[in-house]
């Protein structure tokens, strides 16, 4: 073949340090328009953005240079410092070490900005831990309950 042709859509989740509710609604669009930011930095698309107070739910697509565990890296450790440069926050503003990466085909990409987009709806029926493990089983990822959460 003459080129490289890819879609590499990705649905990846992650927490606040301990799950504290530090997102607030002040701060909320300004950090999902910062991390979409960093996205196109590295040639990436953020497909859609949206969270809780303690979570964060990116869709997004990567070019096959950059991998999924550097992208993450770069928005989380960029991101948290921007926060916490601005000096508003009441507390240190951190992200949870690890987070949840789950391939998303073109065909289902709308189901995924809609499940994003829609958060505050599930929230209603199931926290954050909830939905994390439904997550992890709705992919067959193995997991052992124990280490899941800082």
């Amino acid at each position: 073949m003459a080129s490289t042709f890819t879609c590499l859509d990705y649905h990846v989740v992650f927490s606040t340090k301990y799950r504290k509710p530090t997102i607030r609604e002040e701060l909320r669009e300004k950090l999902y328009r910062y991390v979409g930011g960093i996205v196109r930095a590295e040639n990436g698309c953020l497909r859609e953005v949206g969270g809780m107070p303690d979570h964060i739910h990116l869709l997004l697509a990567l070019p096959p240079t950059i991998a999924v565990s550097d992208a993450i890296r770069m928005v989380k450790t960029n991101s948290s410092k921007w926060v916490n440069e601005r000096g508003d926050q009441p507390t240190r503003f951190q992200w949870q070490t690890g987070y949840g990466a789950f391939s998303v085909s073109a065909s289902q990409r709308e189901v995924v900005r809609h499940y994003i987009r829609n958060q505050e709806e599930h929230h209603r029926k199931r926290d954050f831990n909830e939905e994390f493990l439904e997550m992890l089983e709705r992919h067959h990822i193995d997991y052992d309950p124990k280490y899941v959460f800082e």
